[in-house]
């Protein structure tokens, strides 16, 4: 999770590299929504939805009102938050504000654990099969797989990206993930807001009209802030993509926490990053842990 400006920027704002071909298979032209091509937004974090507990919010506000992306200070007082939870909240806000990073996901190059991959990531590309699905992100180049029309085994061995699986309900796609590994970097989002032992994350992808995907996405960078111009939109495209992500954290949540996600088609193609090979982490300027290092080789 960046916590200054460059680290941040500097792996968005570089543009694309080449750009894959996915051709849409024959056999489900008029069966599943068409979710493939390049998929963007400009703003960290989750959208809130009507009627439902608020995500974490940034107390580090810039002067347009707008979260302060080099500053991620949790709202370590959301009610959702069972008491130990926020005390983690806090202490890592703490740090934040002095400029001092914590380990998640982000500044350890390590794999994006959901919900965490849906508030960090800002390109993401679906690659749709009759078996399974296989989701691309952006950001230090993360990719997740998820099994279609299947059932997640008697016992889960919990791994950073949890066992996922998958299935159309209509236009939408429900993502269903579980065994997802709880330790000091598994996060629900950049403030550190901790995802514990029993996580159930649920996805639901359903493409919107490309007006109402542009209209959210405006009204939530007033909350969230825009970090550049990376994910430029296709102003010709007719559709958008909406992400309802409904989190169940029984050990540091009170109750189950659901938000949304915006995306619109983008118009660059993908780009080549690297992460664990910058070892000293050169993009930030504040203090950060380092990046865990191989005593020996694997084999």
């Amino acid at each position: 999770m960046p916590t200054v400006a460059g680290q941040s920027f500097c792996r968005f704002a570089m543009g694309f590299a080449l750009a894959s071909v996915l051709v849409w298979p024959a056999w489900a032209a008029d069966k599943v929504p068409d979710f493939s091509g390049f998929w963007g937004r400009n703003t960290f974090d989750f959208e809130a939805m009507a009627s439902a507990p608020s995500p974490i919010r940034n107390l580090q506000r810039l002067p347009t009102g707008s979260s302060d992306p080099t500053r991620p200070v949790g709202d370590y007082n959301n009610p959702i938050l069972k008491p130990e939870a926020s005390a983690i909240v806090r202490q890592r806000a703490e740090k934040a504000l002095i400029g001092v990073t914590f380990p998640d996901p982000s500044t350890r190059c390590a794999p994006y654990n959901p919900p965490f991959v849906f508030a960090m990531q800002l390109g993401m590309q679906f690659l749709q099969t009759k078996d399974a699905i296989t989701i691309l992100y952006n950001q230090d180049d993360q990719v997740r797989h998820v099994r279609l029309n299947d059932k997640h085994p008697s016992r889960v061995p919990p791994t950073w990206k949890g066992d996922s699986v998958a299935h159309y309900e209509g236009d939408t796609l429900v993502i269903d993930t579980v065994g997802i590994k709880a330790d000091s970097q598994s996060v629900v989002d950049r403030y550190g807001t901790p995802l514990g032992e029993g996580a159930h994350v649920v996805e639901r992808y359903r493409l919107i009209d490309a007006a109402a995907a542009k209209q959210a996405q405006e009204q939530y960078e007033k909350e969230g802030g825009r970090l550049g111009g990376a994910m430029t939109p296709d102003e010709n495209y007719t559709k958008g993509l909406e992400l309802q992500v409904t989190i169940e954290n029984p050990a540091y949540f009170k109750q189950p926490l659901s938000v949304l996600v915006t995306y619109r088609r983008t118009v660059l193609p993908w780009q080549e990053q690297v992460c664990a090979e910058n070892a000293d982490n050169q993009y930030a300027v504040a203090a950060s842990p380092p990046i865990p290092k191989a005593e020996r080789p694997d084999f």
